[in-house]
């Protein structure tokens, strides 16, 4: 009976060769992307923007992200009945990389968790994006220092690892895991290209821990689609990827009265969309009233390059065609650009767009019929290049809602995306 235990020794390392297959299978990139989607919306960031010295007050943090304490399962509910089916949800990382959460920091991974549940119980799917804001006043860690920092890159690059660890169970065909929303980085032509690198390094570790997962990858400089294109989707090397990008073009009519945008475009409100859709007259009228609030209230040295920007901006859009032309040249440049590599349209993704609706503290609200017609052309576009599409945002300052404080979608907005009423 002396083979007995050399028959069970060869079973016995057969079932383990057996259970490492399975294991290692487990742990492969799929072949392709196992997240699917259409038409979606980006939720909130912040609503307060607490300053970095209340961090360490869990109740001002959690839950996480902040959209948690006025947003319920029934708006959710509220945008699958609207005809969405998954929304992009902005994740800020520069609380994870302050020392003021370090005492519950598992906490806010796991509230975050928690928030990607609640989406996937309504029925929508979920884009997790990490989206860096830079650090201002209130926040020592942001876009810049990021970029800039070796060793805070470092630090980013294990939130990437622990955010991908904290979603790995998730079914992938629920959820997806955007790594650095619109890198700000190689938009000076004079600066050799850093961001594929980063990239590389931002992939790899999201892919040591979520292994499962389509990862959402973009190009550098803002997620501009020039910059998409710039990349070799050959140095990543995994099928289950998503690349994005980002269009707000013309940028001149859907960032009117932004004052975060720059020190011109906040003087610039009024202009209708699209802007041939009044007489001649009327449209000169609208530029007359800008330029004489630039004179009047803008940086004197400013003024003169200003009042040019303005004509030089508006001359590209004031026809059909050139208008047309403006809006058609992200996507033109992306599909070039995947025919090129071999990429199908259900691998990319435009993962913002929009009109603003009304600045913070200023009165200028624009008309939503304005808007509507607006989203009505990027996502004509969008569906007719076969992307799927994330429009910006549900509140906030491009809200696709009436107001803030009800949350009610507005009906001439969603009618302008191709979707249904909110019931």
């Amino acid at each position: 009976m002396a083979f007995l235990p050399v028959m069970i020794k060869k079973l016995l390392v057969l079932k383990l060769l057996f259970i490492l297959a399975i294991a290692s299978a487990s742990c492969m990139p799929a072949a392709a992307a196992t997240f699917k989607m259409k038409r979606g919306v980006n939720l909130d960031i912040w609503l307060t923007w607490p300053n970095e010295s209340r961090w360490n007050d869990e109740s001002v943090l959690l839950p996480y992200p902040e959209w948690r304490k006025t947003l319920t399962e029934k708006n959710f509910l509220a945008l699958k009945q609207a005809g969405f089916d998954f929304v992009r949800i902005p994740v800020d990382p520069s609380p994870f990389l302050s020392e003021q959460t370090a005492a519950f920091r598992d906490r806010l991974y796991q509230s975050v968790l928690q928030s990607v549940r609640l989406v996937n119980k309504a029925g929508l799917k979920a884009i997790v994006d990490l989206h860096l804001y830079p650090a201002g006043d209130n926040r020592s860690a942001g876009m810049t220092e990021v970029m800039a920092n070796p060793a805070l890159f470092e630090r980013y690059l294990e939130v990437v690892r622990a955010m991908g660890s904290t979603l790995a169970h998730e079914a992938p065909e629920q959820v997806a895991f955007e790594l650095m929303n619109e890198p700000v980085i190689d938009c000076e032509p004079e600066l050799f290209a850093r961001w594929p690198e980063k990239l590389r390094k931002l992939f790899a570790a999201a892919r040591s821990s979520a292994t499962r997962l389509t990862l959402v990858l973009s190009g550098g400089c803002w997620a501009n689609a020039d910059f998409l294109a710039r990349l070799d989707p050959k140095d990543i090397p995994d099928d289950n990827i998503i690349w994005t990008f980002h269009s707000y073009e013309p940028f001149l009519l859907t960032h009117q009265g932004a004052r975060w945008a720059g020190d011109f475009i906040r003087y610039v409100t009024g202009i209708p969309y699209p802007p041939f859709s009044i007489a001649k007259p009327q449209q000169q009228a609208i530029l007359d009233e800008i330029r004489m609030r630039i004179k009047a209230q803008a940086p004197p040295h400013r003024r003169a390059s200003m009042l040019a920007y303005l004509d030089e901006q508006y001359a590209l859009i004031d026809t059909p065609q050139k208008r047309s032309e403006i809006m058609e040249a992200p996507f033109k440049t992306v599909q070039a650009w995947a025919k090129k590599y071999d990429i199908g349209p259900d691998d990319i993704f435009l993962g913002e767009f929009g009109m603003i609706r009304q600045e913070y503290d200023n009165p200028y609200r624009m008309p939503a019929e304005w808007r509507a017609a607006y989203l009505h052309d990027v996502t004509t576009l969008s569906q007719r290049y076969g992307y799927a599409w994330a429009v910006w945002s549900l509140g906030g300052a491009f809200s696709i809602t009436t107001d803030d404080e009800s949350s009610t979608l507005d009906p001439v907005i969603l009618k302008g995306l191709g979707m249904g009423a909110q019931p």
